[in-house]
Formats: C-alpha cells, sequence, structure tokens
C-alpha cells in the first residue's frame, strides 16, 4: 500500500469516526418534550401531531418529542398540571375551562382547528330543522360529551327548551355502535365531531348533516401550555409549535402522502382485510375532514399565520361556555394567551413553500 493511500484511508476513518460521534451527540443534546394529547387514538386524524416525528421536524428543532394519548382534553390539561407533559393539544373549551373554573394557568399557544361538529342523520330522515329534533333519541359519544352543550342552544336559539323537548340521548362510544344503531333505528341522529362523523360514512352510511352557522366560529383543537412553562422556555414551546405548523403546512399540500407517513410509522392503525384502495380511500376521507377544520381555523384566526390565536375566537367560547353554564365568570381573552414575545412571527419563521414542495415529492419508504 502507497503512503498516500494509506494516510487517505486513515483520514477517511477518523472523518467516519467523527461523524458517528457528531451523530451521538447531537442525539443526546436533544432536549425530551412531552405532548399530551387528547384522544385515545392517534390516527390519520392528526397529521399536525404525527408528521413533526415522522418527518423529523421537532428533531431539526431540537427536541425529542414524545406524544402521550392520554383520552379526553381535561385528562391531557391534568397531565400538564401535574407535571408530566410540558403541552397538551386539546379542545379550546378545555383551556378555558381550566383557567376560569379551575384557575389554573393553562394558557393557549396556537389555535388549530374550528369546531366541526355535526347533527348527523341519514339521508333519508325527516329530521331538518331544530323543531324536528323533538322527542327523538340522538347518539352521544358519552353523556358528558361536548356536543351536548352546542346541540342545547341550537335548540334554543329555535325556542325549544331541550328539558322539555323530550330528546334522549343514547351514549353509544365510536366504531361499529353508533353506525348499526342509527342503522336499526334505535337513534334518530349521532351528534359527533368532524372525524368520527367520516368514520360513519366510511362504515357505509349515508349521512345528511345539519351544522348551525355559528358552530364554526369557535375554535376548537389547540396547542396549550402552563404558564409557567412558557415562561421558563419559550423557545421550546416555539419549537414544538412551528413543527406543528410545518406539518399542518405538508398535510395541506399532500394528504395522500401525508395518510401513507401515516401508515409507514404507525402501521398498526392501517386497517387490515380490506384491499389497500379501500383503506386509502377511507383514511382520506378522515384526514380531508380534518384538513377542512385546519383550513377554516387557519381562516378563522386571520388567515395570514398558522397557529395564530385570535382572542376574539376565544372571547366567543368564553360566552358560549357561560351561557351553557359551564364556565361561572369570564377573564380578559388576553389572558388565556402564553405571552410569548413574537409568538405567531416565530412560529411561522419557517420556509412554506419549500415544505409544500416537499409534500409534493412525497418520499415514502416501501
Amino acid at each position: 500500500m502507497r503512503m498516500g493511500t494509506a494516510v487517505s484511508l486513515r483520514l477517511g476513518l477518523t472523518w467516519v469516526v467523527y461523524l458517528s460521534l457528531a451523530m451521538v451527540t447531537q442525539a443526546r443534546e436533544l432536549k425530551h418534550v412531552r405532548l399530551a394529547v387528547g384522544t385515545s387514538v392517534l390516527n390519520v386524524s392528526y397529521p399536525m401531531l404525527t408528521l413533526p416525528l415522522t418527518l423529523g421536524y421537532w428533531k431539526q428543532e431540537g427536541y425529542d418529542v414524545e406524544l402521550e394519548p392520554v383520552g379526553a382534553s381535561l385528562q391531557a390539561v391534568q397531565q400538564m398540571v401535574a407535571g408530566n407533559a410540558e403541552l397538551a393539544e386539546v379542545n379550546a373549551s378545555a383551556i378555558i375551562q381550566s383557567a376560569v373554573a379551575n384557575h389554573l394557568a393553562v394558557r393557549a399557544v396556537m389555535a388549530n382547528t374550528v369546531m366541526d361538529w355535526s347533527i348527523a342523520v341519514l339521508s333519508t330522515s325527516d329530521i331538518k330543522t331544530a323543531a324536528d329534533l323533538k322527542g327523538k333519541t340522538i347518539g352521544v359519544f358519552s353523556v358528558a360529551t361536548a356536543g351536548l352543550p352546542l346541540l342545547k342552544r341550537y335548540l334554543k336559539l329555535n325556542g325549544i327548551d331541550f328539558e322539555t323537548a323530550g330528546i334522549s340521548l343514547l351514549p353509544l362510544g365510536l366504531g361499529a355502535p353508533p353506525v348499526e344503531a342509527l342503522r336499526k333505528g334505535e337513534v334518530d341522529a349521532l351528534i359527533y365531531w368532524g372525524a368520527a362523523t367520516t368514520g360513519f360514512k366510511n362504515a357505509g352510511l349515508d349521512l345528511r348533516e345539519i351544522v348551525p352557522p355559528d358552530w364554526k366560529t369557535y375554535p376548537d383543537y389547540s396547542l396549550s401550555v402552563m404558564q409557567r412553562t412558557a415562561d421558563s422556555d419559550p423557545d421550546m414551546v416555539v419549537g414544538i409549535a412551528r413543527g406543528v405548523a410545518k406539518a399542518t403546512v405538508y398535510a395541506i399540500a399532500n394528504p395522500e402522502c401525508a395518510v401513507r407517513l401515516h401508515w409507514q410509522s404507525y402501521p398498526e392503525t392501517k386497517a387490515s382485510g380490506l384491499d389497500e384502495a379501500t383503506v386509502l380511500r377511507r383514511d382520506l376521507n378522515t384526514i380531508n375532514t380534518q384538513i377542512a377544520a385546519l383550513g377554516e381555523g387557519f381562516k378563522l384566526n386571520g388567515g395570514k399565520q398558522w397557529g395564530a390565536v385570535d382572542p376574539a375566537g376565544l372571547d366567543r367560547l368564553q360566552a358560549f361556555l357561560q351561557e351553557a353554564d359551564l364556565v361561572k365568570g369570564a377573564i380578559p381573552a388576553k389572558d388565556l394567551l402564553a405571552g410569548i414575545p413574537h409568538l405567531s412571527d416565530r412560529v411561522n419563521d419557517f420556509d412554506a413553500d419549500q415544505i409544500r414542495q416537499a409534500a409534493k415529492n412525497c418520499e415514502v419508504k416501501p
């Protein structure tokens, strides 16, 4: 072996060792962050949370994020309060209830979606107005469903008192029970959020949805944080929110790619026993429902910056929760915000066109 070749080989090996050590060091330097999610299952309807992991957006920000599905939104808030999570993705109503009713310093970091609930009936149903719901049985996820205050307000605005309207509620959970109950006539209508209703359609129900005009004027799914965390580590809060914003742009640019990336990272969530074309069609229906809510949330909050929180929207939601007797009293909407200087500007400090091009290229492992 010639001297030059030997030297080159040693230098090459040294460089490989250096790169390996650098990668290990970088991995060690990633800060662990726990993000509690107000859901039981992270399916394809959460691209703004799962894609940052799949695409490495949070690692680029310097964070090793652990997503923790914990059930309902209030349970996710409890995880933050107990110090078991740094952030939580929850319904905006949970932020307000926690701050107003329980005097907890839970704050909104970014707004993601609007309320996308609906009253769903079979396309052949004679239920078309609020009055048509009198004496009917309505299927719900649980008796404590967030849809109940919406239903009561809808009836009230149409001069109907829920308590005297003869309406019965039947708790059905998710999956097959709501589908079968409506199909067999055990319930006359279902009141569920968007992704759930899309799931019923995927299962074969031909549905017509009643959506009162005010429902989509309320902010819903939002990233939240305790004020103490926002004060002590604002850069982390910004970094996590920026990953969510990037993932939102990516999913909107190419929903099918977002579905396939989800299958790649969470293979257990891909339905079995069906041909891939059917599974893809159903999952596209589901993710597009969420994407629509994300787009409407963007417009509701100004239509300029992803995740921006419009205090007026929080005020509307707070007034609704007061009217529904879910909270007593109120606090200024600005006090519900994380208060990080230039938060939205910093969250949106990325090249959205570059993200869209990456989505167009769609690199999914075989």
